[in-house]
């Protein structure tokens, strides 16, 4: 029986790169987590070895370090769609390029204000300490004619202390869980969104931090303002605050596992718990995923 190759690509994952500033003393850093990923016409070398239409990974490399200098990374986005051109406009074999960034954040040390006697604080042009909340992420992906935009965000933790109930589900013989009227919401957020951008010549780019600032504060309102019954209509009201606030997104997925949060018995010790004591387990954990998307578009977010 004959073997035949399938959907192959190669490239350097996780180029980290760091890229500062320096044009004034208030230093800007952005540090990324740049994959890149290469197919096309590379039969011969799978099949005979032949190395003819192979771009080197540390090809890929070199030239993710030299574009930071060249062309600057103004966003996670607008530096993957370069770096994606470039290998596939200018390597005739090469016909698609992914791109996956992971941005990670970095906040700016205050330091005391000696002038107002350590009442006020002042931010040192410099100095930087890493955030240790949620990572920014794109991908984008390009076949020569063609842009494709994912970007998203993950490890966002996020909770509600209350207006969340959780009744009315199937019972049986196994279900141990108690109806809940007023319990804890908290979440994981891994959220991913498509853009309309489609790459034409003639179509200019979304302000991509603009556009991400305002699509994770849509979320996290969402969030806040609904009154959940699960965890799943709480997913829903997120896409689809985004997507009635944002007309460059087409397409919204969110991957939110449920960070349980258990009331402590305290009977035992003669003490009532009111709903204020509780028991945060990291796992089991429920995990509810979705997608919202306009009417007719068809999705394109796959599955993580």
């Amino acid at each position: 029986m004959a073997h035949v190759l399938g959907q192959n690509q190669y490239g350097k994952a996780e180029n980290r790169i760091v890229r500062v500033y320096r044009d004034s003393t208030r230093h800007e850093i952005k540090d990324l987590n740049v994959s890149v990923a290469l197919s096309g016409d590379l039969d011969d070398v799978h099949l005979t070895g032949s190395n003819a239409n192979c771009l080197p990974t540390d090809t890929t490399k070199n030239t993710v370090f030299a574009f930071a200098k060249e062309y600057g990374i103004e966003s996670a986005e607008a530096f993957g769609i370069t770096l994606a051109k470039h290998f596939v406009d200018n390597n005739e074999p090469i016909h698609r390029a992914r791109i996956r960034i992971e941005e990670y954040t970095w906040d700016r040390i205050k330091t005391p204000d000696n002038s107002s006697r350590f009442i006020g604080s002042e931010e040192v042009g410099h100095s930087f300490s890493r955030n240790g909340g949620e990572v920014r992420t794109c991908e984008i992906t390009y076949d020569g004619s063609t842009v494709q935009v994912i970007s998203g965000l993950k490890d966002l933790v996020v909770m509600n202390t209350t207006n969340s109930e959780f009744w009315g589900y199937i019972k049986d013989k196994y279900t141990t869980l108690k109806e809940a009227y007023d319990r804890i919401l908290a979440t994981q957020v891994t959220a991913r969104w498509k853009y309309s951008f489609s790459g034409a010549e003639d179509e200019a780019q979304p302000n991509w931090n603009r556009s991400y600032a305002h699509i994770r504060r849509h979320m996290l309102e969402a969030f806040a303002e609904t009154y959940s019954y699960s965890l799943q209509q709480t997913l829903h009201a997120m896409g689809t605050r985004v997507l009635n606030n944002r007309a460059e997104v087409d397409e919204v997925r969110l991957e939110l596992p449920n960070k349980h949060h258990f009331l402590v018995d305290l009977e035992p010790f003669g003490l009532k718990n009111d709903n204020e004591v509780y028991y945060a387990a990291d796992r089991m954990y429920g995990l509810i995923e979705g997608t919202v998307h306009r009417e007719g578009v068809v999705p394109v977010i796959p599955v993580a």
